[in-house]
């Protein structure tokens, strides 16, 4: 077994659990194997990669884009530990307004497949903390949206949490007109 794909109560939304190759000189771990994604349907024809570093504290999030530069992400980290959520926000799904949550770290090597449709932001544990993000469509700044962090009834459990500007103007989820149906 290269890695475990479970899905979650989000449809489209996947854990990946990767297997894990230890020895004396540390690991070797397999983020993304063609065959195995594709067995599950997911689209991985990623054209974009990119890596954020983040110190204890830090919120980044909650980020998407709309058609047409919509994408489906496979995020994890190399370094650290971030707790990972994912909300959906497509209109007609059963499951829009509610969100998932991930533990993802440089120890357990776990990978989030997030589709098109699907708001993504973490919390930073540590600090360094290192997310890679791979997509599959490129960075549109004119498509590039977020909903407020706070707005749909996840508890971050940070009293002073550490934000961009831009992530502190996003809309609430209440008041947000989703493109995505």
């Amino acid at each position: 077994m290269i890695m475990k794909i479970e899905e979650t109560k989000i449809n489209g939304l996947f854990l990946i659990k990767p297997k894990i190759f230890s020895d004396n000189r540390g690991k070797f771990i397999k983020v993304y194997h063609d065959k195995t994604f594709n067995e599950f349907g997911l689209d991985a024809r990623f054209v974009e990669s990119y890596y954020s570093v983040s110190n204890k504290n830090v919120i980044r999030g909650m980020h998407f884009q709309i058609p047409p530069e919509d994408h489906n992400k496979l995020v994890y980290v190399t370094a650290g530990k971030i707790i990972d959520v994912v909300l959906d926000i497509r209109k007609k799904s059963k499951t829009f307004g509610e969100f998932e949550t991930f533990e993802l770290s440089s120890d357990n090597g776990y990978c989030v497949y997030i589709p098109a449709g699907c708001a993504h932001g973490f919390i930073s544990l540590r600090d360094n903390t290192i997310v890679t993000y791979m997509q599959t469509s490129m960075f549109d700044s004119k498509c590039d949206k977020g909903i407020k962090y706070n707005s749909f009834g996840f508890d971050w459990n940070c009293d002073n949490p550490i934000l961009s500007d831009r992530d502190r103007k996003f809309p609430m989820l209440c008041d947000y007109d989703s493109p995505f149906e």
